[in-house]
């Protein structure tokens, strides 16, 4: 009864612990959190180098069925194409765990950007998922859309339609280029977060 007893107290200890050291959710009209990733050549890419301009995270999956729903038809790509074309940093984020769904390492990532067409800025490296949980990344693709002066006005998912059917696309509202021309207009952004949807992040267990 004792060990038991013991053991129990122990765990709970260990989880009370886990959860005090958990990074808290980042909010919206509040500082993004800072961080640190390699890229696909492994240099190390900063938030901070992008000081001053809008930055767009996108947490992806390349073998995740909603990411290739948006970039088999284009969608992604062309939202893509339209922030860079108005001064915006894209910046996707692999946080898949090796052996996990989606994991990829450099020259891989290389690959699939070139087969794809992102038109990004970056894509960083997070195998051992310490940057997405540091957002709460929670599904591929998860979006958070950051302005010039590093705070959050947008997070969650890229539209408002669920689902596989590519069809969906045309006629839903892509949060992440209305928040982008709103902020670019200098008005408030209308719609600040948006339930993520998508596969889980396939972080490590």
């Amino acid at each position: 009864m004792l060990r038991a007893f013991l053991v129990s107290a122990i765990a709970m200890a260990t989880g009370l612990f886990q959860q005090a050291k958990a990074p808290a959710p980042p909010e919206v009209d509040q500082q993004a959190p800072a961080f640190t990733l390699p890229n696909t050549d492994n240099k190390s890419v900063s938030l901070k180098d992008h000081s001053g301009k809008f930055v767009v995270l996108e947490w992806t999956n390349h073998d995740c069925p909603i990411v290739k729903k948006h970039y088999d038809s284009g969608n992604m790509q062309q939202t893509q194409a339209w922030a860079m074309k108005n001064g915006v940093v894209w910046l996707s984020i692999v946080s898949s765990a090796p052996g996990k769904q989606g994991f990829v390492d450099g020259p891989t990532a290389k690959q699939i950007i070139k087969e794809k067409g992102h038109m990004i800025s970056d894509m960083l490296l997070d195998p051992s998922g310490t940057v997405g949980k540091l957002y709460h990344a929670k599904t591929t693709p998860h979006m958070f859309v950051i302005d010039p002066k590093g705070k959050l006005i947008f997070m969650g998912g890229i539209d408002d339609k669920p689902g596989t059917n590519k069809a969906d696309i045309p006629g839903a509202r892509n949060h992440v280029r209305e928040a982008l021309k709103e902020a670019l207009a200098g008005k408030p952004v209308s719609v600040k977060f948006a339930a993520p949807y998508g596969c889980s992040v396939k972080y490590a267990d």
